[in-house]
């Protein structure tokens, strides 16, 4: 199912559902009753929980969307790194240089046409693509310079290695969803709690209040799926993609 269209319904129905209660609510009320007398104490209180509701949901999503901008700069971050080994490597002498630009090419290529897929649906990296970053990994750290300029080129083709390796340790940590199922209660139950207060308004039937109630319902709804989006980084509608791989490596 489209994400959008799965926005469209949740919204729809956050509507239908504030609406319909609305206007259920209403034919209960008496023709005497007076929607100015509504106390000033819940008026304040319900003011209050928009408030601190606002605040939370906010919280939540900057902290989902630094998730995803930090997930976006690992993958830029190990896709540079392999690539600076295989630019590097042209010190070394040619099965030595074509022996690593081969076995980086080929975790890229498995990185971004086998890996990628099992990371959006699972949420965890496969054990095909650990393997063979060791074995570029073994590639540069067993050859042994034979000189003073491949000495220099050495530690530096080490170094990226690691960095490649950490980044890609840091993409099977953002795989997963970042927000734990506490939280995802409280934003729910939060989100209930803020729609359902406005009730205690007396709201009418009028044109401007159904409407009103219906924009903030279906508001409350679009902010929940925002965060349910970008909570998982590789997975969900506004993802982060394997562009970077295929920026620096666009042959493969």
């Amino acid at each position: 199912m489209s994400q959008w269209l799965v926005l469209t319904i949740a919204m729809a129905v956050a509507c239908g559902v504030v609406l319909t209660i609305t206007v259920l609510k209403e034919r209960r009320i008496s023709e005497d009753d007076d929607p100015s007398e509504t106390p000033d104490v819940i008026e304040y209180l319900t003011m209050m929980v928009g408030v601190v509701y606002a605040i939370v949901l906010g919280l939540a999503i900057a902290g989902v969307w630094e998730a995803r901008s930090v997930a976006e700069d690992t993958v830029r971050t190990e896709a540079q790194a392999l690539h600076e080994v295989s630019v590097r490597a042209r010190t070394y002498p040619a099965p030595v240089r074509d022996r690593i630009r081969s076995d980086v090419e080929a975790y890229v290529t498995h990185v971004v046409h086998k890996e990628w897929p099992v990371m959006a649906d699972q949420g965890e990296l496969t054990q095909r693509g650990t393997d063979l970053l060791a074995k570029v990994r073994a590639d540069v750290t067993d050859y042994h310079p034979a000189n003073d300029f491949e000495g220099q080129s050495y530690q530096p083709l080490v170094d990226q290695v690691a960095v490649a390796d950490g980044a890609r340790t840091a993409r099977a940590d953002a795989a997963d969803s970042t927000l734990p199922g506490v939280v995802w209660f409280g934003l729910i139950t939060g989100g209930a709690i803020s729609v359902g207060v406005m009730f205690t308004l007396q709201i009418r039937r009028s044109g401007r209040e159904l409407l009103m109630a219906g924009l903030f319902s279906a508001l409350i709804a679009f902010l929940l799926f925002l965060v349910w989006d970008f909570d998982a980084p590789f997975s969900r509608g506004i993802s982060a993609g394997a562009d970077p791989f295929l920026d620096l490596f666009p042959h493969l």
